[in-house]
């Protein structure tokens, strides 16, 4: 098997398909061994599970995938990389790479064809630029167990962040509501070959079977949660009137209160119960607008 994070082994392959890093794409390979290693043991797939990947690169982590699972299926944009894999994880026959966009697949149908009988679960290095698409096309789909992935370290923070925190955010109500987040570890920038500027962490993201509030209309839920955030020096009730033009100030304050809110919060302190009563409580008032 050849060693992806040797660089010397990489250099020469590298310039043996005169593949060039396109800074578009996003590209920043691992070359520190201990990371793909980890990632893989913290979450905790073994010989029963499918894995889809996302953005393959040289292999690293694609090699340690398929040691550990059943079946891997990767998902690489860059066609150049075709030669480069099929050097470096082209000997595992548990492997399958497609070469197409990640944000165009059709994720339901590939793990139905792909992985039956298996526990599926997706594991990505995930390119900066497509972070927040790919990781909400992958939750939605709602047909992961488990979702591992190495994002920037903002990013991270971001998802797992609490009521009230500075990085909380719409996305990060998004994601607690799929899934249950936990922040792993860090990788710094010398891990990466170009090296980043920032610095990495690995989150995991148990997904849920079920909303962890009661849900009148989801739609609804995420038209005010993005509501709440779009004006966050602005107070509920101000965000709120934006939104909800068809209702008055007066009734939105009635409303909000009735919820057991402060119409004077800012939307960034409501956690998911609060905006579930909140939404629950517009859709049944809009319903006779």
């Amino acid at each position: 098997m050849i060693d992806v994070c040797n660089p010397n082994q990489m250099q020469y392959l590298l310039k043996k398909y005169g593949f060039h890093f396109t800074k578009s794409k996003g590209q920043n390979f691992l070359t520190s061994r201990w990371v793909p290693q980890e990632i893989v043991r913290a979450s905790g797939m073994d010989a029963h599970c499918g894995v889809l990947e996302i953005g393959p690169g040289f292999g690293p982590l694609t090699q340690e995938l398929c040691l550990a699972a059943s079946k891997v299926l990767a998902l690489e944009v860059d066609t150049s990389l075709r030669p480069v894999l099929n050097e470096t994880v082209g000997n595992f026959d548990n492997l399958e790479i497609l070469f197409t966009d990640a944000l165009k697949a059709d994720l339901p149908a590939l793990v139905s064809s792909h992985f039956a009988g298996l526990r599926p679960v997706a594991c990505a290095n995930l390119p900066y630029y497509i972070t927040s698409p790919v990781l909400s096309k992958l939750l939605e789909s709602r047909v992961f167990e488990r979702v591992t992935v190495m994002v920037q370290r903002e990013v991270a923070l971001r998802i797992c962040a609490s009521p009230g925190a500075s990085d909380y955010s719409a996305f990060t109500v998004f994601c607690n509501y799929h899934a249950a987040p936990t922040l792993l570890f860090d990788v710094p920038p010398d891990c990466f070959m170009p090296q980043p500027k920032v610095t990495s962490a690995v989150v995991q993201l148990e997904t849920r079977s079920a909303p962890p509030a009661e849900i009148a209309d989801e739609a609804m839920f995420f038209r005010v949660v993005r509501a709440s955030f779009a004006q966050r020096r602005k107070t509920l009730l101000n965000t709120l009137c934006a939104a909800f033009s068809q209702l008055s100030k007066q009734e939105l304050s009635a409303l909000i209160a009735s919820c057991g809110i402060s119409p004077t919060v800012r939307g960034e302190t409501l956690d998911i119960a609060a905006f579930a009563r909140l939404s629950n409580a517009l859709f049944g008032r809009l319903q006779h607008v």
